[in-house]
């Protein structure tokens, strides 16, 4: 990307945001002239791993890693019991049909833990060369309290020691409270362990684009930032997206299969009548079931669905494969998440079938006029994360 000076970045970027312009127009005159924006640069890469894997870049700070990341938050609980053995095998499997990225939390269950058991094993049984695609992408969820440098690196260390790695992949961190600037002094004493090593890059999950625009502001060399976007929740494409592609940080996306709504499974699916249907029975999917209310209910949800099963026997591929793909196709998104549900069950036919899934022009159109009929989350829900933070 070519350099860009603060000015030209938030001048589009307010003209393209009417509601919030006098605010952050006010704060772009303060820094113009004394601050530089961080800009992440481009990818560049081989078709092959244009298709399969990205590389998500600010200044020196880099890290590749598959477009389709395995989301680990289902061994947390509510999605049945998970074996521990049973697990690291099939994180092995995942692993060695190229799917080698796992996105993980502090307080995800074992889900830590786990990923340590699973490095461990692919040090001592698979040829380096998997071992280097191999990424355990973790987040830091921490109460809005002081961050004092020592608190911001003991958490750090716990997630080190339990993910048995010098350097942690990726930090992707969460705050609760925008009213609470502490989020600033933890992202700060972050940059300063990545300094040290022990992180390699950094990144944030669920900010909005108002607090993108001050994180980038007061410097913090953010890679990405991880949001829920799906075919009913396009939200980051409304605002985050264009902030996105004008400073160069990348999009994460979880919930894009929507906890496996987003399937055949619930197609003509009557839910209403017990024992009639699939059951909204996980965590997930309860939540995901929410969203589909706020965004117009059950029976336009089918219509979305229909739409998606007409592409989908196109292509020879599943509802799933085609809503992933959709959304990897979006503007300044790098990758998307699906749900590992490790030891019980595996999509890893569908997901690897995303990488060479191509969807034409009919295909898009279809599938956006779907999409669009359902209400605008932004004026529903706010703006990316918002969903965490209202009363």
């Amino acid at each position: 990307m070519a350099a860009i000076s603060s000015h030209n970045v938030f001048s589009t970027f307010t003209r393209i945001n009417s509601s919030t312009t006098t605010k952050i127009d006010s704060r772009s005159r303060r820094i113009r002239s004394s601050t530089r924006l961080i800009r992440c640069s481009d990818s560049s890469t081989s078709t092959k791993i244009e298709n399969e894997r990205v590389k998500l870049s600010n200044g020196n700070d880099s890290l590749e890693i598959c477009r389709v990341l395995n989301g680990m938050w289902q061994t947390s609980g509510g999605w049945g019991r998970i074996d521990r053995d049973d697990a690291v095998e099939a994180m092995l499997r995942y692993a060695d049909s190229g799917l080698s990225t796992f996105d993980m939390a502090d307080h995800y269950g074992p889900a830590e833990d786990l990923y340590g058991i699973f490095i461990n094993r692919v040090r001592r049984e698979r040829p380096p060369e998997v071992l280097e695609k191999v990424r355990g992408l973790t987040k830091w969820v921490p109460p809005p309290v002081k961050m004092t440098s020592s608190f911001v690196r003991d958490n750090i260390n716990v997630s080190r020691k339990r993910m048995d790695v010098d350097s942690l992949d990726m930090l992707q961190f969460h705050w609760w409270d925008y009213s609470n600037s502490g989020y600033l002094d933890a992202l700060k004493h972050l940059t300063d362990l990545k300094g040290e090593g022990k992180i390699k890059t950094l990144a944030l999950t669920n900010f909005d684009t108002e607090r993108l625009q001050i994180i980038f502001e007061n410097e913090i060399p953010i890679v990405s930032n991880q949001v829920q976007h799906s075919l009913v929740d396009m939200r980051p494409q409304q605002r985050m997206a264009e902030l996105c592609q004008l400073t160069g940080v990348k999009l994460i996306t979880y919930g894009t299969v929507m906890g496996g709504l987003l399937s055949e499974k619930f197609l003509d699916a009557n839910i209403n009548i017990p024992f009639a249907g699939p059951a909204i029975n996980t965590p997930s999917l309860q939540k995901y079931k929410r969203m589909v209310d706020s965004w117009g209910g059950w029976n336009l949800f089918q219509g979305l669905l229909r739409t998606l099963k007409q592409v989908s026997l196109k292509h020879g591929v599943s509802i799933s494969t085609v809503a992933v793909k959709y959304i990897l196709d979006q503007p300044a998104v790098a990758g998307s998440m699906v749900g590992v549900r490790l030891g019980l069950s595996e999509h890893i036919k569908d997901c690897n079938a995303i990488f060479s899934l191509v969807l034409d022009e009919d295909d898009v159109k279809s599938i956006k006029e779907a999409s669009a009929k359902g209400k605008d989350l932004l004026k529903v829900i706010g703006d990316c994360g918002d969903e965490y933070r209202r009363a």
